[in-house]
């Protein structure tokens, strides 16, 4: 398949709910409580799991990798679980519902640091763990104001999602592909902003480079990584791992601190930046491998 073809398959695919079915989610899950909600996710999980082949296919490829062994149908429920569980929790922790979790934060003196400079950064994530939970801890631990940028057509689904669910947290959305985005971004930068960023995967499949990821080649974009090259600001990778009941952990690693000036050689600073955005991906994913949450083949 090639990868025009693709067109990066999740991004193809057609979405499973509406503004509507979230709403009423929303308010069956905050009545319910969390406790009650969880048990509605296991019948739920059995349904994706005979009717998403394709995504059983990509969860299969991937936990082959990461386990090392040929993944059993348990291994494959459990990954829809993690995943499932991380959705139903967005829920509380957008309604800041933190006490209903246990959050255990390492590296929160990065941020503070940045934080106490006065300057933003850019917060590089991926679709692995919770990126929900470290956002909540910026937001109501470390009172940090933190946006997120994506590709507009996504952040129309996002800011319609967020409106239904918390209608304070849709104006945090930033969308790629305007003319004024990278605009908005040093502007809020310059205003202490921390922003948030998905840097595993794009939309279209364009402007992505190969670097080792679970032991093959497997294609990362360089957008991300180029806007904080651009705007010479610090890049911290952000990652919130579940961990199961009510628990996570959130890390917080520094990977480039802020240069004094843009890099001589661009291409080499990318390629830094990025081979290490991958093996610490890659370590997480073998720390916590039911986290990973890109339920197609990464590595076509």
């Amino acid at each position: 398949m090639t990868q025009k073809l693709l067109v990066q398959e999740w991004a193809a695919r057609r979405e499973r709910g509406s503004l509507p079915l979230i709403k009423l989610g929303v308010w069956v899950a905050l009545r319910l409580h969390r406790r009650v909600a969880r048990l509605f996710l296991y019948p739920i999980c059995i349904f994706f799991l005979a009717s998403s082949p394709a995504a059983a296919r990509g969860s299969r490829a991937y936990l082959a990798r990461v386990l090392g062994r040929k993944p059993r149908l348990a291994d494959i429920f459990s990954h829809f679980l993690t995943f499932a569980s991380c959705v139903l929790d967005r829920v509380f922790l957008l309604n800041e519902q933190l006490d209903q979790f246990d959050i255990r934060v390492h590296g929160e003196e990065i941020v503070r640091a940045i934080e106490q400079r006065g300057g933003g950064c850019i917060l590089l994530g991926a679709h692995f763990g919770s990126f929900e939970v470290a956002r909540a801890v910026g937001r109501n631990h470390a009172d940090l104001p933190i946006s997120l940028l994506m590709y507009e057509e996504n952040a129309k689904k996002i800011r319609a999602a967020l409106a239904a669910i918390n209608p304070r947290l849709a104006t945090e959305v930033i969308g790629l592909g305007r003319m004024d985005s990278l605009i908005s971004v040093a502007e809020r930068l310059r205003q202490g902003h921390f922003i948030g960023v998905l840097a595993d995967r794009n939309i279209n499949g364009k402007d992505m480079v190969s670097y080792p990821f679970l032991g093959a080649p497997a294609k990362f974009p360089q957008g991300p990584f180029r806007v904080a090259m651009l705007l010479q600001c610090p890049v911290v990778m952000m990652v919130g791992v579940y961990r199961g009941g009510r628990t996570y952990d959130v890390f917080f690693e520094t990977l480039a601190e802020a240069p004094e000036s843009r890099p001589k050689d661009s291409d080499a600073w990318l390629d830094g930046i990025m081979r290490q955005y991958a093996a610490r991906l890659e370590h997480h994913c073998r720390e916590a491998p039911f986290n990973w949450f890109n339920f197609y083949d990464f590595w076509a």
